[in-house]
């Protein structure tokens, strides 16, 4: 790793040097404007239920009505909904899926559009929850400053993929999360060490413990991250022999589902309370808030089973809809590929389909341990819920990553064989 970062200051890598400094100026321009505050809007609500989600990924602009207090959320809500559309749902959508490039770039203009379509309807909803106001122009600006600031992240993420390096978008949403990490560090060391609760030491020693048990968690995360099963594949009119000895192999990684079985297992189990919160705005207490705080948090029992098993259906549901076995086993008998000892068509799809689903559990396991980390240690830790090890936006922070350094690495390999056929 040290000696990728190295090649970076070769002479012959300048303009990739540009690529990273373009990259970071983008970043700051972010990590301003979650500064920069809609004044006329009181944030009333400390608890956000699921949308702390949003308000992580938006480097905590929600919590403080910046104008990116949306982030990209609603875009990545859009790409869930086109996803989705395509699995038989509306035929025109795998029309477009089937088509390839073409195909492709028609959904990705459909998802930017309802994206922001998605970002004025969530403007509107958050600005006439908390602004207090009636006011028609009033909440009418706020949403256009919210869908605003949306479209213009939409923007730099394009121009950070296009003329930076990394994914844009993921790249937004990593440092959004990464602005919340020194908040982290400085409330344990608060509550550690100059609280009082703990003599001196003993609060160096269990701050230092702090810091040791986080950075297993991230080599934890990086290792399930890469871990993947690979699956040998040959061609019918090919051999290894003509490709310089290289097996092909079908890779399929341990947590191929990613981070969104936690966003939607947060999402759906903190609906009921945020709706509620909304509708019975300003009374201290009802029946039906009163059920959810007691049996639908996942603080709770009951609650905290609730989300376990919720992750674990949408780590399979979104395995499976994202990698279609049978899809792979059609698309292997069009390309004369097939799996050793493994007969083509049915069987094929049946060998991937128990490959995938012994690999989801295993993967969900990890997304459960990794989703309930924070959960425990503020309950049994006893410090501010602030103060958290684990969580999505770790899983999320390592995966962006991981997947900018390959393509880092990837692009000074690539200049490398580049430049020494120039010299030969």
């Amino acid at each position: 790793m040290f000696k990728t970062f190295g090649q970076l200051f070769k002479r012959s890598n300048k303009d990739l040097r540009k690529r990273i400094y373009f990259t970071l100026f983008c970043l700051a321009i972010f990590a301003c404007g979650t500064t920069i505050t809609v004044s006329w809007i009181s944030a009333a609500y400390e608890e956000y239920g699921f949308l702390e989600i949003y308000n992580l990924m938006a480097g905590g602009g929600l919590k403080s009505f910046s104008i990116f207090a949306l982030g990209v959320s609603p875009y990545i809500t859009a790409q869930i909904v086109t996803n989705i559309l395509q699995m038989d749902i509306i035929p025109y959508f795998k029309e477009l899926k089937e088509e390839g490039y073409t195909g492709k770039q028609k959904i990705n203009r459909i998802t930017r559009y309802l994206g922001i379509l998605l970002a004025f309807v969530q403007g509107y909803v958050f600005t006439r929850a908390y602004s207090g106001s009636t006011d028609a122009m009033l909440l009418v600006k706020t949403t256009v400053i919210f869908t605003a600031g949306t479209a213009l992240l939409l923007w730099i993420g394009d121009r950070i993929t296009k003329n930076g390096i990394g994914n844009g978008l993921s790249l937004l949403i990593m440092a959004g999360i990464l602005q919340s990490l020194p908040k982290i560090f400085t409330e344990a060391f608060n509550s550690l060490v100059t609280s009082g609760t703990f003599k001196m030491g003993a609060g160096i020693a269990l701050f230092a413990a702090f810091i040791l048990v986080y950075l297993l968690i991230v080599v934890g995360i990086i290792w399930v991250q890469l871990a993947e099963r690979r699956i040998p594949i040959q061609y019918a009119n090919r051999t290894n022999s003509a490709y310089g000895g290289h097996q092909n192999y079908l890779p399929i990684k341990i947590n191929s589902a990613g981070v969104i079985p936690v966003i939607f297992a947060t999402m759906l189990l903190g609906l009921p309370g945020t709706i509620a919160s909304f509708i019975e705005k300003g009374k201290d207490a009802t029946p039906a808030l009163d059920f959810i705080n007691k049996y639908l948090t996942n603080t709770t029992l009951t609650g905290f089973i609730l989300y376990v098993v919720l992750i674990f259906f949408f780590a399979y549901f979104w395995t499976f809809l994202e990698i279609n076995p049978e899809e792979m086993s059609k698309n292997f008998a069009k390309n004369g590929a097939y799996i050793p000892g493994v007969r083509p068509g049915e069987a094929t799809s049946e060998y991937v389909g128990k490959v995938l689903s012994r690999l989801t559990i295993v993967g969900s396991i990890f997304l459960i341990i990794i989703a309930a980390l924070p959960i425990l240690f503020t309950k049994f830790s006893g410090l501010s819920s602030s103060v958290t090890i684990g969580g999505t936006g770790l899983l999320i922070v390592v995966g962006v990553a991981i997947e900018t350094y390959k393509q880092l690495e990837s692009s000074l390999v690539s200049r490398s064989h580049r430049f020494g056929v120039r010299r030969k």
